[in-house]
């Protein structure tokens, strides 16, 4: 890069080893310049104009919420071409992933990915201050220039992925903890003589307090079935929504002892006792892993000070004799 300096001394002067920074920032500009006109003229969708007439025939404090939510939705609409992927399986794998995550608005995609648009131009423009005020374009090489520029610009473009990674990470462990007691409290429930809907409802607000995650995948359960939607499709929403091969199980189980006509309270029983004993195994499975990695902290805390105390004094007793041989070769001469 630094062999193309002198292409751009007749244009840049002194700052022509900053032609990058100029290139990229002439084609952001460009880029903005292009995409506000068809922001501008996009067109407006049919349905939208029908339901918002819709709107407009209710009234009171649901009318102005209801033109405030269709205001949000307008605003967001119209970059929906530059905050949406335009491949229909990208975007259903991000919306499973912020599902799974725990956002489950319909703007959900677009927030995210205008996240990420904000938080990497916002750190982009905070690493070219610190390039330009703290260090100086006259004491930095090309590799430092990007590295303070475009370094946090990539940061904080990929930290709203991590963040979400993160999530859902923590939403299915929580799910996965509490997966076995809410088994045990659905066939206590079946048992009583309560349906399968009720149930369910029952064990959500049990479950509210402790695991809040599971226990709102319950409630969506509850609510779906009363709304009359397929018990199946249902539960294969849920085992979607969860991610975690326990509830997937769970959801097959219930399928096949509906298709079947078998007993919901013997199927509960039987994956209830093996979810807990998954449990248990999974515990022992920790405890057998934490000898292993106490090792490598046992070899970094006792090694070291062990040798010191059994090594040390003989070191010290080498560089005294080392001292008093080299007095005495000196006294001889």
């Amino acid at each position: 890069m630094e062999a193309l300096n002198p292409l751009f001394e007749p244009f840049l002067g002194a700052l022509a080893p900053m032609w990058p920074i100029f290139i990229v920032g002439f084609l952001g500009i460009a880029l903005v310049l292009i995409a506000i006109p068809m922001m501008l003229n996009a067109k407006n969708d049919p349905y939208e104009k029908l339901a918002a007439k819709a709107k407009q025939k209710t009234g009171g404090s649901s009318k102005e919420g209801a033109l405030r939510h269709t205001s949000r939705n307008e605003k967001l609409d119209k970059y929906a071409a530059f905050l949406e992927p335009q491949d229909a399986e990208e975007y259903s794998e991000i919306a499973k992933k912020l599902m799974q995550a725990g956002y489950r608005g319909k703007d959900a995609v677009r927030m995210f990915y205008a996240a990420q648009v904000i938080l990497g131009v916002l750190a982009l423009g905070a690493g070219l201050a610190y390039y330009y005020l703290a260090i100086g374009p006259e004491n930095a090489t090309v590799q430092q220039m990007a590295m303070y520029i475009l370094g946090p610009g990539a940061a904080g473009y990929f930290a709203p992925k991590y963040w979400v990674t993160r999530r859902v990470e923590e939403r299915k462990q929580q799910i996965e903890e509490g997966f076995p007691d809410s088994l045990d409290m659905l066939l206590v429930c079946v048992e009583a003589g309560q349906s399968m809907d009720q149930a369910i409802l029952r064990v959500a607000a049990e479950l509210e307090t402790s695991f809040p995650s599971l226990a709102y995948e319950f409630k969506v359960v509850s609510h779906e079935m009363k709304a009359g939607k397929d018990k199946t499709q249902v539960l294969n929403d849920m085992g979607e929504r969860c991610g975690v091969q326990d509830v997937q199980s769970f959801v097959t189980v219930l399928i096949q002892s509906q298709t079947f006509g078998t007993s919901i309270a013997e199927a509960l029983r039987v994956y209830s006792a093996e979810m807990r004993d998954k449990r248990v195994m999974r515990a022992e499975e920790k405890a057998n892993k934490l000898p292993t990695k106490m090792t490598l902290a046992t070899m970094m805390l006792t090694v070291p000070p062990l040798l010191i105390i059994l090594v040390g004094p003989s070191l010290h007793g080498i560089t005294q004799l080392g001292g008093i041989s080299g007095t005495v070769g000196v006294e001889d001469e």
